[in-house]
């Protein structure tokens, strides 16, 4: 849940390197946040973050399996509050997991499903005998990246002392009566604790701004797809125009030894439709390349489902811009085409 969440990002550069003072620090840090009225829930978190402009992954192994480009978060042990996760199964950090044998992580269930199928997964040990991970939850898959974008595989590590010095980010769970005072207010704490520059970010605005980086090249993409879609219309219905224009006296000779009106508007449709469907050949035979080269890393499914709408689209704009120039070429009057030509 994003809603009243808010990210507040600062530089660790002046922060102590000692584990033990970082540690205190972070606790006292925690301890002032909740106190404020304010302040629902407060967790800690490399840059990496739902919505966040940073991307941190890292590969996983199980059995002779290796599993690259997982979207890694390190979070502290109230993250699951702050955002309000939900696990499908298992459960959550706790403080004992940081003095475990082998290291916690959490997994979502995209992941779950590629590494064990229909097994849950619960106390799998992953990696290999430099690193051996225990998963001890899964969460519901979410989309980090926007509304528009590809789930991803996604495990969490907890926050111990060896990442307390790469921590840079403050995720909290604000109340509703977190105003823009507030705000001020919380931006000249933080700016005093860490002693360095503060930026204070809400999450659902974050969300918004992935959103819209995704549509606007959407909808400029489909302002010059109907540009092009307007003038292939435009072109094909004047080639079908000329066409019936300079064969009128076919027409007319077909007329006059006894066609109907309307087997000459289907001839002038049927026409058009076998043009259409030997281009449609050559250019499937081109599109059918990409699925099967696997390029852009889309699903082939993707590909044909496409590729079918598009030639049902193409029919029927054709058949749109040929039944007009059809209509006028049946009205043609026998007497008038012959005498034309």
């Amino acid at each position: 849940d994003y809603n009243r969440v808010w990210a507040i990002a600062y530089s660790g550069e002046q922060l102590s390197k000692s584990p033990d003072t970082l540690t205190t620090f972070y606790a006292n840090l925690e301890k002032s946040l909740k106190s404020m009225p304010e302040i629902k829930e407060v967790s800690f978190s490399h840059a990496n973050f739902p919505y966040s402009s940073s991307f941190m992954s890292r590969g996983l192994k199980y059995g002779k399996k290796d599993y690259n480009m997982i979207s890694h978060y390190v979070v502290s042990n109230d993250y699951n509050k702050v955002w309000d996760v939900k696990l499908k199964y298992g459960r959550w950090f706790l403080p004992e997991d940081l003095v475990a044998k082998d290291k916690a992580i959490i997994i979502n269930e995209s992941l779950s499903e590629e590494m064990f199928g229909k097994e849950k997964g619960i106390g799998k040990i992953l990696g290999d005998d430099k690193e051996k991970l225990k998963v001890i939850g899964v969460i519901n898959d979410f989309k980090s990246d926007g509304d528009f974008a590809p789930m991803n595989n996604i495990m969490f590590n907890q926050l111990d002392t060896g990442y307390l010095k790469w921590t840079s980010t403050v995720l909290i769970k604000v109340r509703e009566t977190a105003d823009a005072t507030f705000e001020s207010k919380l931006y000249k704490f933080m700016t005093n604790a860490t002693r360095s520059a503060v930026e204070i970010q809400h999450v659902d605005e974050m969300r918004e701004a992935k959103n819209r980086t995704t549509l606007i090249p959407i909808f400029l993409f489909l302002v010059v797809a109907g540009f092009l879609i307007i003038n292939v219309a435009l072109g094909l219905f004047g080639v079908l125009w000329y066409n019936i224009n300079k064969r009128k006296g076919e027409i007319g000779l077909r007329r006059a030894i006894g066609a109907s009106g309307a087997s000459v508007s289907t001839q002038m449709v049927s026409e058009s439709l076998i043009l259409a469907t030997i281009s449609l050949i050559i250019g499937c035979f081109f599109s059918v390349q990409f699925p099967l080269l696997n390029v852009f890393n889309i699903p082939a499914s993707v590909y044909f489902v496409s590729i079918l709408i598009s030639i049902l689209f193409i029919y029927v704009l054709v058949v749109a811009c040929s039944l007009y120039p059809g209509k006028q070429a049946a009205a043609i009057h026998p007497a008038i085409a012959l005498h034309e030509d």
